[in-house]
């Protein structure tokens, strides 16, 4: 990205990750979005909701939200009705496609202050009834799962994308056991960092309703990390191929609900308002494949993103690839020739949750974080998403 402008992560904020029907089932996924618009603004002082100049936010079930879901997530945490707001769609690389187009906004010189990230309650994901439009004539009618048909089934084959992990555990020979190796090992990730107070930083509180007549409850940490149940993990059965597969409830992602947010900016209103960033967006890559391997996708935008950077693989010092399945996070590390040890290193989304158009923009806080943590440089951040396609980031810790 030589020649172009530089762009800056001057702060970023997530919400806990709830558990399906959890803590954080009483939210919508803009309510949730503007918690973390709002708190990832003002950790920035020297700039007020109103100088946002734009927001693209990532969202996959938008059903029954309202119209323009981010547009709501902006108004909600308090920022100006001018500012201009674009929802993105890539299904599980939502969130991070929203980052990359916002530094895309302020390096082609729209805007010099830019908001991005993502949100979703798969809790309130509804369900549909598709023939009610024209009618019912006869017979019994069925509900379609929102979540599952917009969400969570490969739109070509029908079918649900944990057979495409299995697919992805077939090409590259992972095994069950390997699977719940990593499985465990990323819940106990999650949990030493938790312990440590690690997310503090990157978590803002969010507070729900404790109950009729009890005093509000503050969600503060993510809920699904504590669940780690090791025996039940390496006896559940395969849910996708029950007599022969590989892929568990307990080794992939949960179904959640969450946000984050980013705020970016141009290098020149960084100077003129004296603010420390923490983060330099250097370079990104998209990739794409056959629908039905979209789960390695992230090994063609990985090595993309670094071109794009400038960077060589060696300079890397952690990653953070999504979990959608623990077979996408081995698959990917064996394709990449990545140590386990510079990957996911406090956990990722099997331990942490997976709110789909979250997940994008949550693995490049956390990236921040882990960056900060271990006192390194450049980190790598890669999620795959349904379609067959991959985002990828690169940036350079400030801190």
């Amino acid at each position: 990205m030589s020649g172009l402008p530089s762009v800056y992560i001057v702060s970023a904020a997530r919400t806990p990750v709830g558990s399906f029907l959890g803590t954080l089932s009483s939210l919508s996924a803009t309510q949730l979005g503007s918690t973390a618009i709002k708190a990832a603004v003002e950790r920035v002082p020297q700039i007020k909701p109103e100088d946002v100049e734009e927001v693209f936010f990532g969202n996959v079930l938008s059903a029954n939200l309202g119209q323009a879901p981010a547009r709501q997530c902006a108004i909600g945490a308090g920022l100006s009705n001018t500012v201009p707001c674009t929802g993105v769609n890539k299904v599980c690389a939502s969130g991070m496609k929203a980052i990359i187009l916002g530094a895309q906004t302020i390096m082609t010189g729209n805007a010099s202050i830019v908001v991005a990230g993502g949100a979703e309650s798969m809790s309130n994901a509804p369900h549909y009834l598709p023939v009610l439009r024209n009618g019912a004539k006869f017979g019994d009618q069925s509900l379609v799962d929102g979540m599952l048909k917009d969400g969570l089934t490969d739109a070509y084959k029908k079918e649900h994308m944990g057979l495409a992990a299995e697919l992805c555990s077939d090409d590259h020979g992972v095994s069950r056991e390997e699977q719940d190796a990593y499985a465990i090992a990323t819940y106990q990730r999650a949990q030493e960092a938790t312990a440590a107070g690690i997310f503090s930083k990157e978590i803002v509180p969010v507070e729900v309703s404790g109950g009729r007549g009890k005093p509000p409850v503050q969600i503060t940490t993510d809920e699904e990390v504590k669940n780690l149940n090791i025996d039940k993990l390496k006896t559940v059965r395969p849910v996708f191929k029950p007599k022969d597969g590989t892929v568990t409830a307990a080794n992939a992602a949960p179904l959640n609900d969450g946000a984050a947010a980013v705020v970016l900016m141009s290098e020149a209103k960084v100077k003129e308002l004296g603010v420390t960033p923490i983060a330099k967006i250097l370079g990104w890559g998209d990739a794409a494949r056959e629908p039905e391997r979209f789960t390695t996708a992230p090994a063609l935008a990985i090595p993309k993103a670094l071109k794009h950077a400038g960077i060589t693989e060696k300079e890397v010092d952690f990653y953070e690839i999504n979990e959608a399945f623990s077979v996408v996070a081995l698959a990917n590390m064996k394709l990449l020739n990545l140590s386990a040890d510079k990957v996911n290193v406090y956990g990722g989304s099997v331990a942490i949750g997976h709110p789909l158009g979250c997940s994008g923009a949550r693995i490049v806080t956390t990236l921040t974080t882990v960056l900060r943590e271990k006192k390194a440089k450049i980190g790598c951040a890669g999620i795959c998403n349904g379609g067959g396609g991959a985002s990828a980031i690169v940036i350079e810790s400030l801190q």
